[in-house]
């Protein structure tokens, strides 16, 4: 008669790579886990994992028992997600994570609302600008902006997008002049945020920048600020000036050169069906992220 137990464990553990990770997503100890999987192994009487100090990785008989172990997992799913769907209330945790300003800003606000229509869910929220591991850390999913570099695990979906712009206060182009060309940007005080490196476009191609500056700040929202009391240019997303754009309190430079719409986009792990809770939030921020009006 076939036994259920260990094996969410030991496909967790195949999937993270890691004891650790396994508990983590799990929400137990790392030492249930390495009891439940050493059982497993001895009901077996087979070696599942090769195990050393640095990484955890599976044997051959542990990818055999993996590959089918994974279906027997999401045919399972699938079962739940039917009943589900049928009661027509997805209800149980969901855990996200998205930059901390875009995350406050748009993200949240939509979660309250989806929370509103559906009182079952329960929301752990993680806003960080660190890029997390969805697997390790038992994420749902992540809300990522502009160039992605997600492995092949994970499922990318756009939402909306956002557009970079280079400006400045009229008083710092009043005193040191407006740049024309990328060149000119070496005789410029750049605020900094996380990279020293602008993103442009030049004769068709992408072009990276590498800018210098007295301040460097890993906040938007400060560099905003800097730059409106005109201590010099800036690179931002949109939706951290647009309102400044408009009302001429900052003025875009460098226009010939901007970059094309970036993507905000939703990744989620691709190795499992998408339950009727995750998909109807992805479905429900598609809707109801906004698109940046054309400044």
């Amino acid at each position: 008669m076939f036994g259920w137990e260990g094996v969410t464990e030991f496909a967790s553990v195949a999937e993270t790579g890691s004891f650790t990770g396994a508990s983590r997503q799990l929400g137990i100890s790392t030492a249930q886990v390495s009891r439940q999987i050493s059982a497993l192994e001895n009901r077996l009487n087979t070696k599942l994992f090769y195990r050393t100090t640095r990484k955890v990785s599976l044997t051959e008989e542990g990818q055999l028992y993996y590959r089918h172990c994974r279906q027997i997992l999401d045919s399972l799913a699938e079962a739940e997600r039917a009943i589900s769907e049928r009661q027509g209330m997805p209800r149980g945790l969901l855990k996200l994570t998205a930059p901390v300003t875009y995350g406050e800003q748009f993200i949240m606000p939509l979660i309250n609302d989806f929370m509103l229509e559906y009182p079952s869910i329960e929301v752990t929220m993680i806003l960080t600008n660190q890029t997390v591991d969805l697997i390790d850390g038992g994420y749902d999913l992540a809300i990522r902006l502009g160039r992605l570099n997600s492995p092949s695990t994970m499922v990318a979906r756009r939402l909306s997008h956002r557009t970079q712009f280079v400006c400045a206060a009229p008083e710092y182009l009043e005193k040191y002049g407006t740049p024309h060309t990328l060149s000119e940007l070496r005789h410029h005080n750049c605020l900094i945020g996380n990279h020293d490196h602008w993103h442009f476009q030049e004769a068709g191609r992408e072009r990276s920048f590498r800018v210098t500056g007295n301040l460097r700040c890993n906040s938007g929202n400060a560099l905003r600020d800097a730059a409106l009391k005109g201590l010099g240019l800036i690179q931002l997303p949109d939706y951290y000036i647009s309102d400044d754009l408009t009302q001429g309190r900052l003025i875009p430079v460098l226009s010939a050169f901007q970059e094309p719409k970036e993507g905000i986009w939703v990744l989620y792990p691709q190795n499992r069906h998408l339950s009727p809770k995750v998909r109807l939030l992805v479905d429900f921020l598609a809707e109801r992220l906004p698109r940046p009006r054309p400044l």
